[in-house]
């Protein structure tokens, strides 16, 4: 450096305090080679741009460089396939490929277009590249960060070198090491997001056509979505299927002499093992043949019988255990913590650690690794030493390794940022409430993982008593004492299953001698019954997603917000229960295309998407096999078959029966008709016969709860809710009144045959459908009515009732009524006043339904009101819908939160800002 000492860098101080005199001096060398023609030194270094992915991290980044950097965002990926028609080229609209975006005929060249939403952005960064000798590309280090990067290149097609540097936490070190240490871009890994990107084109943009074809308009199928459908679906036809038991036991209250109290239950009458609820079939309710299942009179009897006798100490055990602390965070174990633990959904849990990323207070939290740098790892144990003292403190630093086949990113396990991990009580005033929660759980799971284990005694214990009619009756107890918490001073894990006990938790039994006497008072019988399987939260789906080696860490909150917005789930409490719809595209692809929904084969499929990215595979052969079938010399996926997707789906579009992969039968009426369940246009309905009543589902109505009891319930509603009013004095037809879907209505004339529709109106919301009369109802049918002409125009006026309420139209112009009682009382004149007057626009002031108080995000007021879509959340700027499966009543103030928040990040991403100052339009000009 005493080379260049008159224009030592930070002599002129365009590097802040941090920067290695070592990093110093190669970016200046650098810098000489780089500007031949000369000039100002100090210029040089202020045209370096790095660009990342979000402002957030960009902000967060400017902060540890000096004026020689400018930090800008790229806002995500700034390049993609066409979502729509409207954004393929003119040049390419009429290619037979287009639509899908990939030219599977050439080798599965993609279409790469930059969306609208983009376009002012890559003009912003076009603009600063233009005034810079070097780009840093600092997006994420996994495929989507090195693709972002590589589309970067692509687009702007700088001219000056392209260096791609990486990091996992965004702290002034590691951005200096980052600095330091640059790469080229990883062309495997941009290969294998690419692969993976066209795969998921040519599975949804194939198959999700034969959906709308076969079931209904809209739905969509995709490679790792329609297989965690499947396991939901599966789950509820296990519930479905599920034959229930009742069975009763017998617990006592057990008490030595000069010991405090404890509960056991029966468990064993004359060696024979009383029957708890895992003795009984799922499928027939039936008990194992060994097992004695008491019914109600006899362990009431017993449980008599037995109370206020002696029982003695039969069986005393006592054995030690050790427990090892839980390794430190990845995405997966992350994402079910925070929902057993803080009620996070997966999507909130990203998008909050997302933020204490970009903000600088957690290391990256899309990761498969499980392992900790030694500099994370000396200031976990400094803070153990600290907090809990020298007797937590392991010997040596605990090492975690990722047992996972398919981890592939580099990164460290998801902990506090920097060399010295700051308290959580330190950051209450910098971080809103989730954000805190959440960092406490990462902070507290990494201390854990660097101390001692928990040492204790498990206790099992074994109680006799003797009673006259049945014999030898055994009581069981089982008790654990921890004698050292170690790890669980700092972190104990939670559990799927909301009525089990925590398996950390102590339960202490007194000191006991084998042959000692007790006394049992009370013993009292108890009532049980067995349950269904459990229906997977986002929490145990995660994990049974992670198990089974589908998906990736990365996706699996998206994943599980797509099915949701597809309308396949919905959430009951915190479980998933799938819809009705589900069940027949699961059903669809089981037996038409079954590869695409088995888990094995999506498994494999995932593991040789990781060898692409490992360079071990051509990506174009593999999606050619995929696509086409596999050629003798070929390697494609695991067990696709030799026909390959496209010719599976021609070979099966026109054999499936779109009315058989939609049934499900319920049972039998009274009548001998099968009552179905289906999946129709509009919705799932009811069916006797085959021409028999139909009713609407209730979409809040899961599956398992669709009974045959409850399907005759709904359809004799159906009979009750259709009537005959008398016959139309003009034509003859009989007028009926009717419930549908979308409410009460009359109807003139039956419905099928090969004549017009029969026409319909709604009845209005201030009549009663049971006293509705005939003549009530031609009035309805009488509607649109005609007012009148207008005098200038000579256009017709009417007076009608829309789908939105009543409304004038005349020609295109239309005027909302106030009411429907105006429909009979509007004359031309009022009509032709309502005409002159300009029309408003926009959404009417909507009464507000329910007051949920201040967003802890934002601060301002959350309400919930009725719409003209039905009822939405409003903070006064960012509007989003109530979702169908919740109520007003239901939803909380957390949930409206997170609908704004994901409302907001929607419309942004559009390249909307909901909260950007209205600009107001400039006074057209007179001609």
């Amino acid at each position: 450096m005493e080379k260049y000492k008159l224009l030592n860098l930070w002599e002129l101080r365009l590097f802040p305090e941090g920067f290695s005199d070592r990093f110093q001096e190669v970016f200046f060398i650098l810098s000489l080679t780089s500007r031949p023609r000369g000039g100002s030194y100090r210029r040089l270094m202020t045209d370096t741009l790095i660009i990342v992915e979000s402002p957030a991290k960009a902000r967060t980044i400017s902060k540890f460089l000096g004026p020689g950097f400018t930090v800008e965002s790229s806002i995500g990926h700034i390049r993609d396939l066409p979502s729509s028609a409207a954004e393929i080229p003119s040049r390419y609209k009429g290619a037979p490929w287009a639509r899908v975006g990939v030219d599977v005929d050439k080798g599965f060249v993609p279409l790469y277009i930059v969306p609208a939403s983009k376009k002012a952005q890559v003009k912003k960064l076009r603009s600063r590249l233009t005034s810079a000798e070097a780009l840093y590309l600092a997006t994420d280090e996994d495929r989507e960060g090195e693709a972002i990067a590589w589309h970067l290149v692509e687009v702007l097609k700088p001219r000056v070198p392209v260096r791609r540097m990486v990091f996992h936490e965004i702290t002034r070190q590691a951005i200096n090491r980052a600095l330091e240490a640059t790469r080229d871009i990883d062309s495997d890994l941009v290969e294998a997001q690419e692969a993976r990107r066209i795969l998921d084109r040519l599975v949804g943009y194939e198959v999700s056509p034969l959906l709308w074809k076969k079931i209904k308009p809209r739905l969509s199928a995709g490679r790792v979505q329609s297989v965690a459908t499947r396991l939901i679906v599966e789950r509820e036809r296990e519930r479905i299927s599920f034959v229930g038991a009742d069975f009763w036991g017998v617990e006592g209250l057990f008490k030595a002499e000069g010991a405090r109290a404890f509960s056991a239950k029966l468990t064993e009458i004359e060696g024979r093992k009383v029957a708890t609820g895992k003795d009984f079939d799922p499928g027939t309710g039936k008990a194992k043949a060994k097992v004695r299942v008491l019914d109600g009179s006899r362990a009431g009897e017993l449980a008599s019988r037995l109370g206020g006798k002696e029982a003695q100490v039969h069986e005393l055990k006592s054995k030690s255990f050790t427990n090892r602390p839980y390794a430190p965070f990845m995405t997966s174990t992350l994402q079910q913590e925070a929902g057993r633990k803080l009620k996070f959904n997966a999507r909130r849990t990203m998008r909050v650690a997302q933020s204490l990323y970009e903000n600088g207070y957690i290391t990256y939290m899309r990761t498969d690794s499980i392992s900790l740098s030694s500099e994370a790892v000396s200031a976990a144990r400094q803070q153990v030493r600290d907090l809990y003292g020298e007797a937590y403190l392991p010997e040596k630093p605990r090492l975690y390794r990722s047992k996972s086949k398919s981890a592939q990113e580099a990164h460290e396990a998801i902990r506090p940022a920097g060399g010295a991990f700051r308290m959580p009580a330190s950051l209450r005033s910098e971080l809103d409430s989730d954000q805190y929660r959440l960092y406490e759980l990462i902070w507290k799971r990494t201390l854990a993982s660097q101390m001692k284990d928990a040492k204790g005694e498990r206790t099992t214990l074994k109680l006799r008593m003797q009673d006259e009619q049945e014999g030898s009756c055994i009581f069981s107890v089982s008790g654990k004492t921890i004698h050292f918490p170690g790890f669980l001073r700092a972190y104990v894990e939670g559990s799927d299953d909301p009525a089990a006990e925590l398996a950390d938790q102590e339960k202490e039994l007194p000191a006991l001698k084998s042959g000692q006497l007790l006394t049992a008072s009370p013993v009292t019988p108890t009532e049980h019954s067995t349950q269904p399987p459990q229906r997977f939260t986002e929490a145990s789906l995660v994990k049974e997603l992670e198990s089974r080696g589908i998906g990736r860490p990365s996706t699996y909150a998206s994943i599980i917000q797509t099915i949701q917005d597809r309308g396949y789930v919905w959430h009951k409490g915190s479980a998933l229960v799938p819809s009705l719809t589900a069940f027949a595209v699961i059903r669809l692809l089981e037996e038409s295309l079954p590869d695409l929904v088995d888990y094995d084969f999506t498994a494999r499929m995932e593991d040789e998407l990781d060898h692409i990215a490992q360079g071990k595979i051509d990506s174009r052969a593999w999606l050619s096999a995929f696509f086409f079938g596999r050629g003798k010399e070929e390697k494609g996926p695991a067990r696709l078959t030799s026909y390959g997707l496209k010719a599976m789906i021609e070979q099966f579009a026109e054999t499936i029966d779109p009315r058989l992969v939609s049934r499900i039968e319920i049972g039998e009426s009274e009548e001998g008709e099968m009552i179905v369940a289906r999946v129709g246009r509009y919705g799932p309905y009811l069916q006797e016969g085959e021409s028999g009543r139909r009713v609407g589902i209730p979409e809040d109505l899961p599956p398992d709860e669709l009974t045959l009891e409850k399907a005759k319930e709904l359809l004799s509603g159906a009979g009750r809710e259709e009537r005959q009013l008398g016959v139309d004095p003009e034509s003859g037809k009989m007028v009926f009144v009717k419930n549908g879907r979308f409410g009460w209505y009359v109807q003139l004339g039956e419905n099928g045959g090969s004549g017009a529709k029969p026409k319909m109106a709604s009845v209005w919301p201030t009549m009663d459908p049971e006293s509705l009369s005939l003549d009530t109802a031609l009035m309805l049918l009488a509607f649109p009515r005609v007012l009148g002409k207008h005098p200038e125009t000579g256009e017709k006026i009417t007076a009608q009732d829309g789908r939105f309420g009543p409304y004038l139209k005349m020609g295109k112009e239309t005027r909302s009524l106030p009411d429907h009682d105006s429909l009979l009382t509007m004359n031309l004149e009022g009509a032709l006043k309502l005409f002159a007057q300009p029309k408003t626009r926009g959404r009417r002031s909507s009464a507000a339904l329910r007051e949920l108080g201040e967003d802890p995000r934002t601060g301002k007021d959350l309400v919930i009101k009725d719409g003209r879509f039905g009822p939405y959340v409003t903070d006064g700027e960012v509007n989003a819908s109530v979702p169908k499966a919740k109520t007003v009543e239901e939803l909380s103030l957390v949930e409206a939160s997170e609908l704004i928040q994901r409302r907001e990040e929607k419309l942004k991403s559009q390249g909307k800002d909901p909260r950007a100052p209205k600009k107001k339009k400039a006074p057209r000009k007179k001609k």
